[in-house]
């Protein structure tokens, strides 16, 4: 089969795989597994080793080190130090003795020779924060643990890759040099892992200086950060084997400290690179696997499953935290939570090529690595919710609101969501604004939400839904292009009207979020409304009393603002789109302050029976 033929089907595969998990909630990282397994070894439909033959090698190693760079930008350690003693105490104390533990196992359980066993046990103790943070969203669990756990996977991803090179590195060197003592192998991998983390952080430093002083023009900044990414993983690969590994994880995470402010327009894109490459290499390794491969799974691997998540990890987390503030019933939940990901797989899948080059059998660690991957996303996905119901850890599962802006009618919209039991948060620059929130109680942030440091204070995981509302329509604008990324376009909202975008005095739509109402109200327009005594109402509908029998009940000049269904969803009435609301929602309107008589709900009907005759003839 043609390369270009079998390069489009592994994109098709990968991406729509993690398609199909964003519309069925399944963990993309299974489905990616089917797609490549049933595409590979079961259809026969390519044969990756076959279409790309010594290419397959660089391909999947240049893109272990994107991901790894990709990981290593995510951990800011100025986030980091929000998170408490147990994510340092998991990290320093916890990744040893997991690498410890994990290798006996792996050897006395498992079956696996030693140089193997400490190898496969050092990628084992990443867990991937692309597996563990949309397990902690399905279940809503206490904020406490999960920032540990998300935190932990941040941090390990890089750490786990680094023990994996220096186990690697330590059996190459005592393979060329037999007789070699400790201390002939050992120093020289340290320099060699010292100097590719200097090459990294020279990188680093040199793109810290060049973005922001406009040396390299905008349009350049992503094809050169991602060609320095590769010629730092290749020219740290001459100095040792995979030190192009460590180089690019340190690049990664020096210029995530460096406060780099031109980095935050490329992330989307960096995001969705990683997107990318993760979907061809899960790909690519499950269609590599063969039949004979699995053959390693047999009831010895079984054991070690169950070692690994009943012994490992619960010994890890309880040693590790032995003294801790972290309260039982959250080291009890900690663990048991420790589902794997693409790290493991990708990284597994590279060195697997390697051990065999040193006279080792590494070729059963794709299938183990898959295996494991798979154990513990279905033991850990299916039970999460009731280990946090059964440990009382359970936080709010229902979407929540993030308010921009305090003002008189924000302050009435949040009190409202409150009513709904959704979380909500207002946010605000102005400490006097503010007053009003704190006067009512309602959960507030105080600092500019475009601040990168906010980024740092202020956890956005309990929120589905943005409402930018000061009184400046651009400020609005620039908030909701901001977080349409973090949130999602679709879910991002402003007052004002949508604009045409062909008149050239005003703000153009494709910047803007959604905008709340049918109407499209403005700022004005509410707080003058507002003070006239409008009000926010409630209704609930059922099989009896339906959306049109509330829309009798209500004033002529109210506006429906959004629905809640029975699972806490929020659906809002803008310009674009109108849900159909239906039996069990929670309908949220925007009225005058008078009730309406039976009489005159019976007028309105009148009325709208009239128009449609009307209409009709």
């Amino acid at each position: 089969m043609e390369q270009s033929l079998v390069i489009a089907m592994v994109g098709m595969l990968g991406i729509g795989a993690q398609w199909l998990a964003w519309r069925t909630g399944w963990p993309a990282i299974v489905l990616m597994l089917a797609a490549g397994f049933l595409a590979g070894p079961v259809l026969g439909l390519f044969d990756p080793e076959h279409a790309f033959g010594d290419l397959l090698d660089p391909m999947i190693a240049i893109g272990v080190a994107l991901i790894l760079f990709e990981g290593g930008l995510s951990l800011d350690f100025r986030e980091l130090r929000h998170a408490g003693e147990g994510v340092w105490r998991l990290v320093l104390l916890g990744g040893p003795i997991a690498w410890v533990l994990g290798a006996f196992a792996a050897h006395s359980i498992g079956g696996l020779e030693w140089p193997v066993a400490i190898l496969f046990a050092g990628i084992l103790v990443v867990t991937g924060p692309t597996v563990v943070m949309p397990l902690l969203r399905q279940s809503s669990v206490k904020a406490r643990p999960a920032a540990i756990l998300k935190w932990e996977a941040i941090v390990n991803d890089p750490i786990g890759a680094l023990f994996a090179v220096v186990s690697y590195e330590y059996f190459r060197a005592v393979t060329e040099s037999p007789g070699a003592s400790l201390f002939e192998v050992v120093p020289p991998l340290i320099i060699a892992a010292i100097i590719a983390g200097l090459i990294g952080y020279v990188a680093a430093a040199a793109i810290a200086w060049a973005f922001p002083r406009g040396a390299i023009p905008e349009y350049l900044k992503v094809p050169v950060l991602l060609t320095s990414v590769i010629v730092v993983f290749v020219l740290s690969n001459q100095i040792e084997h995979e030190a192009g590994l460590v180089a690019v994880t340190v690049m990664g995470i020096a210029l995530a400290n460096m406060n780099v402010s031109s980095l935050r327009s490329i992330h989307p894109f960096k995001q969705n690179i990683a997107v990318i490459l993760i979907a061809g290499i899960f790909v690519l390794l499950s269609a590599s696997l063969e039949f004979e491969e699995l053959a390693y799974l047999n009831w010895n691997f079984g054991l070690f499953l169950l070692a690994l998540l009943f012994l490992v990890r619960p010994a890890t987390i309880l040693l590790s935290l032995l003294g801790s503030s972290v309260p039982w019933n959250e080291r009890l939940f900690l663990s048991w939570i420790a589902p794997r990901g693409i790290v493991l797989v990708a990284i597994s899948g590279l060195f697997a090529l390697r051990l065999e080059d040193i006279g080792y059998d590494g070729t059963a660690l794709i299938g183990l690595s898959f295996a494991v991957v798979v154990a513990t996303i279905v033991a850990h996905g299916f039970t999460i919710d009731l280990v946090a119901r059964l440990l009382n850890l359970k936080g709010s599962n229902r979407p929540g609101v993030l308010i921009v802006g305090s003002t008189p009618w924000t302050i009435s919209l949040a009190l409202m969501m409150q009513e709904l039991k959704a979380p909500v948060m207002v946010v605000d620059s102005s400490w006097q604004r503010l007053a009003l929130a704190r006067q009512k109680g309602l959960p507030f942030y105080h600092g500019e939400i475009l601040n990168e440091a906010t980024e740092h204070n202020l956890d956005l995981t309990p929120y589905s839904v943005l409402v930018a509302a000061t009184e400046n329509e651009a400020y609005n604008a620039l908030v909701c292009n901001e977080f349409a990324y973090e949130i999602g376009r679709d879910t991002v909202f402003q007052l004002g009207d949508a604009i045409d975008d062909e008149d050239r005095h005003a703000l153009p739509s494709g910047i803007r979020g959604r905008a709340l109402f049918e109407s499209g109200f403005g700022v004005e327009d509410v707080n003058e409304r507002l003070a006239r005594g409008w009000v926010f109402r409630k209704t609930k509908l059922s099989e009896e009393f339906t959306f049109a029998a509330a829309q009798d009940r209500l004033p002529d000049a109210a506006a429906m603002l959004l629905l809640v269904r029975d699972n806490g969803t929020l659906r809002f009435f803008t310009h674009a789109a109108r849900p159909e609301p239906r039996a069990g929602d929670v309908i949220v309107s925007f009225a005058p302050p008078q009730e309406r008589s039976a009489q005159d709900a019976a007028a309105k009907r009148d009325r709208k029976r009239n128009k449609t005759a009307e209409q009709g003839a």
